[in-house]
């Protein structure tokens, strides 16, 4: 992939491990002459081969994609050539070649990604350490690491390292011994059998086959959409196992079924739901290794190829606006506003937007003069920061161009370099459900300023969809216009022809699509994952429990002092059936709370802001909430619907305490 940068930026050029691709469906015509040509849109340069056709009109699709509606990737093709015509002045720069990596380097890579760096290398001979957290994985999660540990090994030995290797036999042992069991104790076949019953019967019925990949189709928002439950107690590729070996029969009538968008529902958890940003540091830095796990357990099943990319430092701008890191411009964002999380120009232009009306026909769809956001572009990098930018001279069509303009030349795409490819892999998953439950994996995988920034995107997009009866924007309609400014580099670096350009832009379309319509539920930590999380922090209490207990062995007073106080934090000092709520800022600060089994997490905060005076209760409500803290889990903030008797005998030896978010 090629990155360009404006004026004062660099370009990095990728090579893709899959550098040998070939188009689907082959060539369009026999004898056709290949030739090479070079195609700029914005920031990044294609380079790509194609095949000469006889003359026929921009972006006129093969004859063979009659499975798909020409007239409904209009949007998608406007808005790449509305692109090409911004970037035609803008200058090329110099360009930094990247090494395809090393055999194994990527596995090697990957493990460290997934927090298992001990089980090769220097401190390969002592695994220890990542014992806990192996034998807390599902049979999928430990052979998508066996398949890695496998090749990094391989790998060394051809190096002759001088360290000892780790037989991956010793590594996985644990594993073997309880490979009759599913992860919480249970018999892996119910577990399956469990899996089967919440898969959505009509799960299949949503592939497409352009030329020889299954993608999914262009959407009709007039079907009437189905409901389903999505399962996320039981593991996503455990599921697909399962699916795999019962619905071999429905793969062929799959392919004649309708093309409607699912309502996926999250199922009621008494336990509460956990979404990104409730989970504590340290607990969410586990859920990162143990969702990249899954994301590659789940492509392996499934059979599709996952390629991480490596993170490349490259020279970029340290100031500014445009062409500026997600990081880099967040630090100088917080020095004027502290502890904000989205890039101020990117809220600026969001709000200028919606400042003229989310009414307005073809909003997001037609382009700002690109010489007039070229001028604005100088204007705003000279005077955003001062204050001096006049904002009433920026007409409605010019911000948004702003905006796209703003996520197609960051240095490093919104989606991450590491996990860019992952998202174009999603349209390769057979059902509407496998590419949801990836999409949600990978949300959790983006670093917190992408995350974040991604979020704010979506949820505008969202609101520019609500008001689609007069500004004629569907949820397809912006999701062509918004994919190439998110995914156009995914085809950056491979030879491709017209076909695979066409199945690229109906598949990120498609991805587009699922993001905005999903972007509830993909903030959501699957259940599953919380649950391993949960064992390790128990396995990891009783290991540090026996290492205090032996280093207190020889000092009898001391051991009989540690034991008294450890069955004191363990017998509560309320009565059965009663928790104790701490509420240190509020004027109630403790409480005990009788547990019945209607109780909620809302009727507990209820209970303390009745306590508060009448503005304060006001201002109090939404900004305080219900922590579970300590016990298996570092801290969680639990949603309103949590039961507290069903959380607390998942883990009772939890403090309870009512706290805002920023505290």
């Amino acid at each position: 992939m090629n990155w360009l940068s404006s004026s004062q930026g660099v370009v990095l050029t990728a090579y893709h491990p899959s550098g040998k691709d070939r188009a689907v469906g082959g060539n369009h015509g026999k004898g056709g002459e290949k030739a090479t040509a070079s195609r700029k849109y914005g920031q990044y340069t294609m380079n790509q081969e194609i095949t000469k056709v006889p003359e026929k009109p921009p972006f006129d699709r093969s004859s063979s994609q009659d499975s798909l509606d020409e007239l409904s990737m209009e949007d998608y093709w406007t808005e790449l050539e509305n692109i090409k015509k911004s970037s035609e002045n803008r200058q090329d720069q110099e360009v930094v070649v990247v090494k395809e990596p090393d055999e194994g380097e990527l596995e090697e890579e990957w493990l460290k990604e997934a927090g298992l760096s001990n089980l090769f290398g220097e401190s390969a001979g002592d695994p220890q350490e990542s014992m806990v957290f192996l034998s807390t994985l599902t049979r999928t999660q430990a052979a998508a690491v066996q398949k890695r540990v496998e090749t990094v090994s391989q790998t060394l030995r051809k190096k002759n390292k001088q360290y000892q290797i780790p037989d991956v036999r010793d590594i996985f042992a644990q594993q073997r011994e309880s490979k009759e069991k599913a992860p919480d104790g249970t018999n892996s076949q119910s577990v399956r059998t469990d899996e089967n019953k919440h898969q959505g019967k009509d799960d299949q019925d949503c592939s497409l086959v352009v030329g020889e990949k299954e993608l999914i189709p262009l959407v009709s928002e007039e079907v009437p959409a189905s409901e389903t439950d999505i399962n996320l107690e039981v593991s996503f590729a455990e599921q697909a196992v399962s699916q795999k070996d019962s619905s071999k029969e429905k793969a062929q009538k799959s392919k004649d079924r309708d093309a409607s968008l699912p309502n996926f529902r999250l199922p009621k958890d008494k336990t509460g739901t956990t979404r990104i940003g409730d989970l504590a540091p340290q607990d969410m830095k586990k859920v990162c290794h143990l969702a990249l796990i899954e994301l590659t357990a789940l492509y392996d099943v499934l059979g599709v190829e996952l390629k991480q990319q490596k993170a490349v430092k490259i020279k970029t701008k340290d100031s500014g606006l445009f062409c500026i890191p997600l990081i880099v411009l967040l630090e100088q964002d917080q020095k004027k506003v502290p502890g904000t999380r989205i890039p101020l120009i990117f809220q600026k232009l969001i709000s200028r937007i919606e400042e003229g009306g989310l009414e307005t026909e073809g909003l997001l769809r037609i382009p700002g003069a690109a010489v007039r956001i070229k001028n604005l572009c100088q204007e705003l990098e000279a005077k955003f920061y001062e204050g001096t930018f006049n904002w009433e001279s920026v007409k409605q069509h010019d911000a948004a161009s702003l905006l796209k303009l703003f996520i197609r030349e960051l240095p490093q795409p919104l989606l991450s370099v590491e996990y860019l490819k992952a998202f174009q892999a999603v349209q390769n998953l057979p059902t509407r459900t496998q590419q949801l439950q990836a999409l949600n994996l990978l949300v959790i995988l983006l670093p917190d300023a992408n995350r974040d920034t991604l979020k704010a995107l979506l949820e505008f997009l969202q609101r520019v969809i609500d008001n689609r009866e007069k500004n004629k924007m569907t949820t397809m309609n912006v999701a062509m216009v918004m994919a190439p400014n998110l995914f156009m580099c995914h085809t950056l670096g491979l030879k491709s022809s017209e076909q695979r350009e066409f199945v690229m832009a109906a598949g990120t379309a498609n991805i587009m699509h699922l993001l905005i319509k999903y972007q509830q539920l993909l903030w959501t930590i699957p259940k599953f994952i919380v649950n391993q999380v949960r064992k390790q922090n128990t396995e990891n209490h009783k290991k540090d429990k026996k290492a205090m207990k032996k280093l207190l062995k020889k000092r009898a007073f001391d051991r009989e002092k540690y034991e008294k106080q450890d069955k004191s934090t363990s017998d509560a000092d309320v009565p059965q059936g009663v928790i104790r709520v701490q509420a240190p800022h509020l004027s109630k600060v403790s409480m005990a709370i009788q547990l019945t089994e209607e109780l909620k997490a809302s009727d507990v905060l209820a209970r303390f802001l009745s306590q508060e005076s009448g503005i304060a209760q006001t201002l109090k409500k939404g900004e305080v909430f219900l922590y579970e803290i300590g016990g298996n889990i570092g801290e969680r903030c639990l949603d309103d619907d949590t039961y507290m008797k069903d959380l607390y005998q998942l883990n009772p030896n939890a403090e309870w305490v009512i706290k805002s978010k920023a505290s």
